[in-house]
């Protein structure tokens, strides 16, 4: 099967398009045919290498996969080659895509367990972008946030996967929308996806913005999963009681924090890991059901994986990066 690899931590120069040998199911696995396997942040820091983390080389990324089953494995039930499915990319062997062999290839092997079923309805594209993304937003908001209907919000780098779908999910919950993003056309795109307010955060303070747009008392609840020199400013942009969720750190895990906010406002850091198969399940039910809408931004062929790693790495785009 083709496959794009790396043998080496490196820049995108390390990913190979290549030959590499098909996966065979092991007990309670299937092989899927891969349709489309969405790019994540979780590609860079793979190819990269990661600080306690192991990852077998040569290696494979690609986290969010959605595609057929090809050949069903010893000891499976329930499932029958040709189905369509998405993955969620937790497994009890590691994360696919990080730990284990992931996406970007033509087939891979993932445990029947962690099969959700894709209707007909919904394209391959629009499956691979919604288990890492659809998956954590859902989870975040809802779940571990607890965002309400009539409560404000603040999403920060609302421009990509997580982001867009944050937004929706928000609108969706009722709560007033403030989407921040790098540029005035991606806030321009914000406003058009469904944002009740914008920030275009390389010409204003997003901090200060936020605060002036709901009346100077604060939002109730912002969304930061860049970290770095952006973590002070959202706390400072959160009202009394105000909750800031946490689902990553893609400009830095180590920023340095003004704890008077937190005990002046008496605010609330809540951190949410990922998602849950019930979540990626009602995430593709909503789309499905037309609630929810996944934004592609580009499709690559499988060959030019590399220029779409790049696309990502550089965050000249807009939604989701699909191959």
């Amino acid at each position: 099967m083709k496959a794009v690899a790396f043998d080496r931590h490196g820049g995108v120069e390390v990913l190979d398009y290549r030959d590499c040998p098909d996966p065979q199911p092991a007990q309670g696995e299937v092989v899927v045919r891969v349709r489309a396997p969405g790019l994540n942040y979780l590609d860079v820091f793979a190819r990269r290498g990661m600080p306690g983390v192991s990852i077998p080389l040569p290696f494979i990324s690609g986290g969010d996969i959605a595609g057929e089953i090809d050949t069903v494995g010893d000891g499976v039930t329930g499932w029958r080659a040709g189905e369509r499915v998405v993955v969620n990319p937790k497994t009890k062997r590691g994360l696919i895509g990080e730990e284990v062999n992931g996406g970007l290839a033509e087939r891979v092997a993932v445990p029947a367990e962690n099969l959700v079923r894709l209707p007909e309805s919904v394209s391959f594209e629009d499956g691979a972008a919604i288990p890492i993304a659809f998956g954590t937003a859902l989870r975040m908001l809802t779940t571990i946030g607890g965002l309400k209907a009539g409560e404000s919000i603040l999403i920060l780098g609302a421009s990509g996967g997580v982001g867009t779908a944050c937004v929706q999910i928000a609108k969706m919950v009722g709560a007033r929308v403030i989407a921040a993003a790098g540029s005035a056309e991606k806030a321009d795109k914000l406003r058009a996806l469904g944002a009740d307010e914008v920030i275009d955060y390389s010409r204003d303070d997003f901090s200060r913005a936020a605060w002036d747009l709901i009346g100077r008392k604060g939002v109730n609840v912002a969304v930061n999963f860049t970290g770095g020199d952006t973590f002070n400013p959202s706390l400072r942009a959160l009202a009394r009681h105000g909750r800031l969720l946490v689902c990553g750190a893609t400009a830095g895990f180590s920023p340095q924090i003004d704890l008077r906010y937190l005990w002046r406002r008496e605010l609330q850091v809540l951190g949410s890991t990922g998602y849950t198969q019930q979540d990626i399940a009602a995430a593709v039910d909503m789309v499905a059901g037309g609630k929810l809408k996944p934004v592609i931004g580009r499709v690559f062929p499988l060959r030019q994986a590399a220029e779409a790693v790049k696309l990502l790495e550089d965050r000249a785009f807009f939604g989701k990066i699909v191959v």
